[in-house]
């Protein structure tokens, strides 16, 4: 159904008026404020690109270029900080920066008016998020345009052409399509007429990997029934080594735990020598007993996240024998989810993470 003229004025006559009121606020508060001034200009120009479809949000397009990220990662989500300065950096841009600085000893410097920058002196630009959640975007299925606010919903419930599974996947199923195609898929699917047996094979196989995830969590619940359970918030505080080109790594310092005590050791990509220069970023870390063991301990141990994190860290279980002559563990992964959480726990002051200890009594 085709829209009325009538409508298409009064819209075009509201974007027009919106733009009009944003772009003189901008220019008004350009001298005060320059982070307010760009919250208006981008709402000027998402109203722009309201009025001009043809405009779009392709990377050479006015809107699209003047929003782009500082240091080139794309655009991905609406948190923008600025500096004292008034220069924006997005949300992964900002704490990509303040992690690259811990891990080349140098202070966090806005790219633009290289100002110092940290969490304590940025912070979040809420007119320019907003402006930014009413620039059009792309849809990656469809290619239509949407409000960025809209867009995930629009991909994840609505897209037409968004890729989706046949609701036989559990019995085996492998096909992926856009969604106008699922009904046709599944009226013609072959998964439900299978026998008994070509069923079980299928879901043998599945059962194997929800197999391993089982395993972890009976382990987890067999760990809480031991006697001796401790637990504590552990505080790594970052230092540098006395090599000549010094090195990152992280400390606690030392605590009790099942009447022990103990430290705890971290590094960057295993003492890589420049980890800055790689987009791919880990921590790995070591338990140290270092109080005299008058038997063989032995521990099973975890480091989960703390209270007050937000940061993405899958449980995994290790397991050491502690006496006088071995008292430390090998380097272990903390297994956080990607580089993205890794640089989160960089860019913090002092990394916060809850250690569990299960001593094993036989």
């Amino acid at each position: 159904m085709a829209p009325r003229p009538g409508r298409e004025w009064s819209s075009a006559l509201s974007h027009l008026a919106l733009g009009s009121v944003s772009l003189y606020a901008a220019l008004s508060t350009a001298q005060a404020n320059r982070g307010a001034a760009a919250g208006f200009l981008l709402q000027a120009l998402a109203a722009a690109t309201m009025l001009a479809p043809g405009l779009g949000t392709d990377e050479d397009c006015l809107a699209g270029a003047w929003v782009a990220t500082v240091i080139g990662l794309p655009l991905l989500a609406f948190d923008f900080h600025w500096c004292t300065n008034g220069h924006l950096m997005c949300a992964g841009c900002f704490i990509h920066l303040l992690a690259d600085a811990r891990l080349k000893e140098e202070q966090a410097t806005c790219p633009n008016c290289r100002c110092e920058i940290s969490k304590s002196l940025c912070c979040r630009n809420l007119a320019v998020e907003k402006a930014v959640s009413e620039l059009p975007s792309e849809c990656g299925f469809c290619l239509c345009q949407f409000p960025r606010s809209l867009l995930e919903r629009h991909q994840k419930e609505e897209c037409q052409d968004r890729v989706t599974q046949c609701k036989y996947k559990r019995i085996g199923c492998p096909w992926h399509g856009p969604f106008h195609e699922l009904t046709v898929h599944e009226a013609a699917c072959a998964h439900p007429t299978k026998t008994g047996n070509e069923l079980m094979e299928i879901l043998d196989e599945m059962d194997q990997s929800h197999r391993k995830e089982m395993q972890l969590y009976n382990s987890i619940f067999s760990l809480l029934s031991f006697e001796k359970i401790g637990y504590t918030e552990v505080q790594f505080r970052p230092y540098r080594t006395d090599d000549f080109i010094t090195r990152l790594y992280y400390e606690t310092p030392r605590f009790t735990v099942l009447n022990q005590t103990w430290v705890l050791k971290a590094r960057v990509n295993d003492s890589e020598r420049n980890p800055n220069l790689s987009c791919k970023r880990t921590l790995s870390f070591q338990l140290l007993l270092k109080s005299k063991a008058t038997a063989p301990l032995e521990c099973s141990f975890l480091l989960l996240k703390g209270p007050y994190d937000d940061v993405k860290i899958s449980p995994v279980i290790y397991h050491f024998v502690f006496t006088n002559e071995s008292n430390e563990t090998d380097y272990v992964p903390l297994p956080i989810v990607d580089s993205v959480e890794c640089n989160k726990l960089l860019a913090a002051k002092n990394i916060n993470l809850r250690l569990f200890l299960f001593q094993i009594q036989k």
